[in-house]
């Protein structure tokens, strides 16, 4: 399998058998039920949710194939040497400890911030007598092309992107509750959704 679902539940660190401290993310990954199998993704489902918060054609969905409704819905590759079916449920022991995963994730929202803060800007002069500190400064010349650019860094809306953090190394695994324990920080907040994946630029070593 390819990868599964799952919920950001916070970070702690742990002691390795190398008595190696280490900070990880624990991870909420499934069970995910399978909804659908195409020929090239598996769609999976994660999170219970009420029935009166759906609207009628996905909650006709579910009820078509027999499945309790879920609040998240994603597709992932499949693996082409396995046979997948509806009902069919996919946990976190689909990965072993020293594997390595990407992990899809929403930033937490910053908000409207200044270009200091969002492009890290160096700043103008700290002497006296300066009045652009953290001022944006001139964004164009004057009569060619007489505008800004487009993609031109300036002050705006930061974070609430979808992030992948690439080549996470899953330290441990409790598959009575259904978690991971990656090494490292992954995007977005505390109960936010993630797409855990395979890495698909690392491999385990044996």
């Amino acid at each position: 399998m390819a990868g599964i679902l799952g919920k950001k539940i916070g970070m702690t660190q742990i002691f390795t058998d190398d008595s190696r401290q280490v900070g990880v993310t624990v991870i909420e990954a499934g069970p995910c039920p399978v909804l659908a199998v195409k020929e090239k993704n598996i769609q999976l489902g994660f999170d219970s949710v009420k029935e009166n918060r759906l609207k009628a054609p996905i909650l006709g969905f579910f009820k078509k194939i027999n499945i309790n409704p879920l609040k998240m819905v994603r597709e992932i590759p499949r693996d082409s040497a396995l046979e997948y079916k509806v009902g069919d449920e996919v946990r976190a022991d689909i990965f072993k400890p020293g594997d390595f995963v990407d992990i899809t994730g929403t930033s937490i929202g910053k908000g409207f911030q200044g270009g200091v803060k969002r492009w890290h800007w160096k700043g103008g002069s700290e002497t006296h007598g300066s009045t652009s500190h953290r001022r944006i400064g001139s964004t164009g010349s004057t009569t060619t092309p007489g505008r800004v650019l487009k993609g031109h860094h300036q002050a705006g809306h930061m974070g609430a992107e979808r992030v992948t953090v690439q080549n996470l190394k899953v330290v441990k695994i409790d598959i009575e509750n259904n978690l991971l324990l990656v090494e490292g920080a992954v995007p977005g907040y505390k109960n936010g959704y993630l797409i855990i994946k395979a890495a698909r630029k690392k491999k385990r070593k044996e």
